[in-house]
């Protein structure tokens, strides 16, 4: 077994910041990262089809359903068909749903202030600049 080298303990650990990340928040506020997903997408762009909730945010159409009736019986998100087009349902948030994910919006603002507690800013645009370079290089190679 080859020893582990510094490139490979970075991107180790940079993965794994990555995805402790994704599922500390939603933890955090006791939903799960798609339900967070959801709430935040909905408040952002608005009234949205379930298809293009579920291409925008990677999930089945099954599960889009499942998530928008669990919201709508907790009267955070209503219903409807599309006027312009009846195969297809629209999601939206109702006026506590609005509420519900503002205050989302705030516990993550307030979440991500602590993660970076003792985090200088140099340190911050250091990180920023290698992620940057990283993601540079990958489009380079993709070019080739």
């Amino acid at each position: 077994m080859r020893e582990e080298t510094s490139e490979d303990t970075f991107f180790r650990e940079l993965g794994a910041a990555c995805a402790e990340l994704r599922l500390t928040f939603p933890r955090y506020v006791g939903m799960s990262p798609h339900q967070v997903q959801l709430l935040v997408r909905l408040r952002r762009d608005g009234e949205t089809s379930h298809s293009d909730l579920r291409r925008s945010l990677g999930i089945d159409g099954a599960s889009i359903t499942r998530l928008v009736k669990e919201f709508e019986a907790e009267g955070l998100v209503s219903r409807r068909l599309d006027p312009a087009d009846n195969r297809y349902t629209l999601a939206a948030l109702t006026p506590a749903g609005e509420r519900a994910a503002a205050e989302l919006e705030r516990s993550h603002q307030a979440y991500q202030e602590r993660l970076l507690d003792g985090v200088t800013p140099q340190q911050r645009e250091i990180v920023l600049g290698v992620l940057a370079r990283i993601r540079a290089n990958i489009i380079e190679q993709e070019s080739r």
